[in-house]
Formats: structure tokens, C-alpha cells, sequence
């Protein structure tokens, strides 16, 4: 069964290498809550950060799959930028409200959405609260209730926010020494690249730490499965098998497909030998798969 200590690991440091300096900021549109860069031309796809990242972590995609418009959201209060809009409350589902805003904004026909993680949480709010707004959704290594992993079966949010409260409190408190060591930890787990594991600290340590932590607590109260019905476009999913949980492969897969049950024509695809940084540790296999999704 996948542990609490995994999934923690899983997602609280989330971090990633190196945001083209030839991006360009979007023209019409400002927020508190995110900032956009644009590179390159082409059809509109929307590219989704996870937690305490940055866009870093697309810069390789970007190079190997290139003829579209990559809109790059940044969320305030991760990898250094000021938290602005994010000072209190909820963070997800604000952002991607103000990501339909910036599709309304820049005028954009239907983008393509990948988000990673967090980032695919948001991308299913969006695809599911907006359905008319977007062609089509990948999802790289989320579930659409993350708080099922921390409880019995038949968790519901409601069941699991004791829990989550405690994780927020515990997050919070934190010290410096203490948060390092837990970056540093998580990601030598999560990050087969060596070489991709510094900047990823990096921006895990100069997110805010109450951004980071009230953003957690509601992936984990967050159960967006009700809302997998409304999602009408082609979609996504990419998984693995994270390192040390006691499942198979089978198990995994059947877990999986349980989970996105009500996603109607979902493609579910598990990458092997990769820990959660899939556009890092399977770089080859990963631009194939946007490649892909993308025509």
C-alpha cells in the first residue's frame, strides 16, 4: 500500500531545471496569483508547474517538441516568486480560475493543457470547471483525490481533513534545517537525474513555506473524481510505480484505472524506471508521449 511518508515525499518539494531565457511575458494579461511567459510559435499549449516549482522543468520538453506557443505558468509564492494573491485561502483552485482568465485574456482557442503533478490538479479543475475552454488534457503523475492515499478505503475529504489539518500544522513548523534536509531527502527519491536535483532544492527552498503548505493540506481535502464526468476532451495520464511502495506493477495500473473511472476515454499509460520527475528520468519516452498527445 502506498505510504503516508511516500506521498509526502511525493509532493511537498516538487521543484525543477532551468526556464528559457528567450521566454517573453504575455502581453494583455497581470495576476497576483500567477505569471505567464510565452516561448516559441505555433498552436496554444498550457504548461502547469507542480508544487514549489517552477517552469524549469518543461525547458527539455520545449527543445525536443517545438511548431506550438508554450504559455508557461509560474504560481506565485513557488521558486522565489513573491506569493502576492496566494497570502491566504486556497491556492489551486484560484490558479486555475486565473488561467481561465488568462485564456479569456490573450484570446486562446482551445490550448492544450499538461500539468505535472499539483499542476495536473489544476488542469482537471480547468478541463472540468471550463470544458469549452480547452482541446485536450495530460495529466504526469497525479490522482484526482490524493486523499484516499492517506486513509482507510472509503476516505472521503471530509474524513481526511483531521489528517491533513496535522500535516499543515507540522508543515508550518518547520525549521530551516529541518526543511532543507526533508528537500533534499525527497528529492534524491524523487529525481533519477542526479544532475537535475539541484536546481530542483533550489526552487523547493526558495518557495514560500506557508504557500507550500496550505496548497498540500488542499490537494489532500481536494477530491475532484465527481468532477471527471465533466471533462469531454481527449486526456492523458501518465504514472509510475514510485520507489519503495509495496504494490505491483498490476496493482498500480488497476488502481489507477479505478481512480479515473468516470474520465470518459482516458488513455492511462505507466512509465517504467522513472521516479516522479517522468520529463527528467524518461526524457525520451516523455517528449514521445507529448509529441503524441499533441497532434
Amino acid at each position: 500500500m502506498i505510504t503516508r511518508r511516500t506521498l509526502l515525499a511525493g509532493l511537498f518539494a516538487l521543484s525543477w531545471s532551468m526556464l528559457n531565457p528567450l521566454a517573453a511575458l504575455a502581453d494583455n494579461f497581470t495576476s497576483d496569483r500567477i505569471s505567464v511567459k510565452t516561448e516559441g510559435t505555433g498552436s496554444d499549449v498550457i504548461l502547469i508547474p507542480g508544487l514549489n516549482s517552477s517552469p524549469r522543468v518543461w525547458a527539455e520538453m520545449i527543445k525536443a517538441a517545438p511548431g506550438h506557443r508554450y504559455h508557461l505558468v509560474q504560481i506565485s509564492g513557488f521558486a522565489g516568486q513573491p506569493k502576492g494573491g496566494n497570502v491566504d485561502g486556497l491556492v489551486a483552485a484560484p490558479v486555475a480560475e486565473e488561467i481561465s482568465r488568462y485564456i479569456r485574456s490573450e484570446q486562446l482557442t482551445k490550448p492544450a493543457v499538461i500539468g505535472h503533478s499539483m499542476g495536473g490538479s489544476i488542469g482537471m479543475m480547468l478541463a472540468a470547471r471550463h470544458p469549452q475552454m480547452v482541446s485536450r488534457l495530460m495529466v504526469v503523475d497525479m490522482l484526482p483525490f490524493l486523499g484516499a492515499m492517506f486513509g482507510p478505503p472509503g476516505t472521503t475529504a471530509e474524513s481526511i481533513k483531521p489528517t491533513a489539518d496535522a500535516m499543515l500544522a507540522q508543515l508550518r513548523n518547520a525549521d530551516p534545517a529541518t526543511r532543507q534536509q526533508r528537500s533534499e531527502a525527497t528529492l534524491n527519491g524523487m529525481i533519477n537525474t542526479v544532475t537535475m536535483r539541484p536546481g530542483a532544492i533550489d526552487d523547493s527552498i526558495r518557495s514560500d513555506l506557508d504557500v507550500s503548505a496550505r496548497a498540500y493540506h488542499e490537494l489532500i481535502v481536494t477530491d475532484l473524481t465527481p468532477e471527471l464526468i465533466h471533462i469531454a476532451v481527449p486526456s492523458t495520464v501518465l504514472y509510475v510505480l514510485p520507489k519503495g511502495v509495496p504494490v505491483t506493477e498490476a496493482q498500480l495500473d488497476t488502481f489507477y484505472q479505478f481512480a479515473y473511472t468516470s474520465l470518459k476515454g482516458v488513455t492511462l499509460k505507466r512509465v517504467g524506471a522513472s521516479a516522479h520527475f517522468i520529463m527528467w528520468d524518461q526524457a525520451e519516452q516523455f517528449h514521445s508521449e507529448v509529441k503524441t498527445f499533441l497532434h
